[in-house]
């Protein structure tokens, strides 16, 4: 069982093999060694490669999406596909012209896309929105395909909802990255929520303390 989001000494960081937990993911070889050997394949070579060069060159002064259209530059991805939700409609289209603008195509698919019902998923009436089990419900795997059949050469995530990000990973054919994750309540913030785990949101995280 590995820990480490409860290790304070990342001995991991600075080549340091006593700074660990007794049980620690760093000692195992097996795996690393596998690791190491997936990185020198060719397209692993060229995002790794990437993603180290934009940390460097953009920490602490590019955006999140300065760094994705330089990560995409550098890995010679022109042809972009967005997959977005629908209350991210007016994020979308500003996302598209932005890069659009910056040199790049871009495929973009709504997660309404091919009107398909809730029934579709056995969810009840009393399960939607409208208490109507002809409610049209997102449909992620179509926005994969979609984007697979455009064959993009990367592929953004825009404010899916938990669950539909993980069916649109399953059926993207292309390399994906994340541009924002849905969070209604903190203005697709989540980590808001996780500053404040110990004070304000104590009661929800760990009601019974």
């Amino acid at each position: 069982m590995y820990q480490c989001s409860y290790c304070g000494k990342k001995g991991c960081k600075s080549y340091d093999d006593e700074a660990t937990m007794p049980v620690c993911a760093g000692k195992n070889e097996a795996v690393h060694a596998e690791a190491k050997q997936l990185f020198l394949e060719e397209e692993n070579q060229k995002i790794a490669r990437a993603a180290g060069q934009v940390e460097v060159e953009g920490y602490g002064r590019w955006t999140r999406l300065e760094e994705v259209m330089q990560f995409c530059r550098l890995c010679g991805y022109e042809h972009i596909g967005l997959v977005f939700c629908s209350g991210l409609s007016r994020e979308a289209k500003i996302v598209t012209e932005i890069l659009t603008y910056n040199g790049f195509s871009v495929d973009s698919a709504l997660c309404k896309a091919g009107s398909l019902p809730k029934s579709l998923v056995g969810l009840k009436a009393e399960e939607t929105h409208t208490h109507c089990v002809d409610e049209v419900m997102c449909n992620p795997i179509g926005q994969a395909l979609l984007m697979n059949e455009c064959q993009v050469d990367f592929t953004l995530i825009l404010g899916l909802c938990v669950g539909h990000d993980t069916l649109v990973m399953k059926y993207l054919e292309s390399p994906i990255s994340v541009l924002a994750v849905k969070d209604r309540v903190t203005g697709h913030n989540p980590l808001a929520s996780i500053y404040t785990a110990r004070s304000y949101y104590r009661s929800r995280y760990f009601p019974e303390d």
